[in-house]
């Protein structure tokens, strides 16, 4: 398949603990604990090797605690290009208690000097000139250090090169990286309308929404509407999905899974629908369980099967008869 390079400037350790009840202010004994390497950049670049990419993962690690994440790259046949800096990557701790009840907690991330992103930046563009990936994914929160306008900046950076970049982030991020035009981004409904500048209240303010940011220069505007589907208005069309109805375990890793898989779409060159369809199903395997999506699971086909793709004018049109 293709070479891909995923960059996530805020990766975490996540910590996660289950307990009985959580008791603010008092000693409180976990049943169980268990710290990972994760973070929406990891996410991606599994999901993408997973279907047959051969990826590299960048960004910035503390230097004090990567073992994690060079075992899970290691383990998932990820190439670690991660720049490493004095100190610890962050950890982000969840609480789940019996009830079902989850507390987040989560670490602000390393200091990222201006010097140390230059860094960064020159050696993401010197990797896009000397392998040409097929694309490159910008992932995630950012780290202290790391203005809007400075991920703007670095996006600017990786365009010169001439190949896609696909951004997922959110808040004043997000705006500022739209902002200068990269190939592909995928909000949610929230963040889709806050740059819109209203309230997305329905299916069609949801579809002119959509195809206002691909008119804007977003060649691949994709919407991400949870268990209502996804959106995706691109000069392939403008196409929707809907998934199946799926028993929902927990949705951190959905988006990635999404976001990897419409990328595997398009630079594999699969139909619309198809690319539509799988991404879709994917994402629906996913929230069944902690983690990403998993092509391989037993009944993925059975997936895809239930995953209804259709053009956003023949579904109004449907409707309407």
């Amino acid at each position: 398949m293709a070479d891909v390079l995923v960059v996530t400037l805020n990766p975490a350790l996540d910590l996660s603990i289950q307990l009985p009840q959580l008791e603010p202010g008092a000693v409180n004994r976990a049943q169980s604990s268990h710290l990972a390497a994760a973070g929406k950049g990891l996410n991606v670049a599994r999901v993408l090797v997973s279907l047959g990419h051969r990826v590299t993962l960048s960004g910035f690690l503390g230097a004090d605690n990567d073992t994690a994440f060079v075992q899970a790259c290691q383990r998932n046949g990820i190439e670690d290009a991660s720049l490493r800096l004095p100190g610890e990557t962050r950890i982000n701790a969840k609480l789940a208690e019996d009830d079902g009840r989850v507390t987040d907690v989560n670490g602000p991330g390393l200091e990222v000097s201006a010097e140390a992103l230059a860094d960064l930046t020159a050696d993401l563009t010197a990797r896009c000139d000397a392998s040409a990936p097929a694309a490159v994914v910008v992932t995630g929160s950012l780290p202290p250090g790391v203005t809007p306008e400075a991920l703007a900046a670095l996006i600017q950076a990786l365009k010169t090169s001439g190949i896609p970049v696909w951004v997922d982030t959110s808040g004043p991020a997000l705006a500022a990286a739209l902002a200068v035009l990269p190939h592909a981004a995928k909000p949610n409904e929230q963040e889709l309308a806050d740059w819109a500048g209203g309230p997305l209240t329905d299916r069609a303010t949801q579809v002119d929404a959509a195809r206002r940011l691909h008119a804007a220069g977003i060649e691949e505007s994709i919407l991400s509407l949870g268990a209502e589907g996804v959106l995706w208005i691109s000069r392939r069309g403008e196409w929707q999905a809907i998934p199946p109805s799926i028993d929902v375990r927990s949705t951190v890793g959905a988006g990635d899974t999404l976001l990897a898989a419409m990328l595997h779409g398009v630079i594999a060159d699969l139909s619309p629908q198809e690319t539509l369809r799988q991404a879709t199903a994917l994402a629906a395997e996913a929230v069944r369980h902690v983690g990403v999506g998993d092509p391989h699971a037993s009944d993925f086909q059975t997936l895809l099967q239930q995953t209804s793709v259709s053009r956003c004018g023949e579904a109004r049109a449907r409707r309407g008869a």
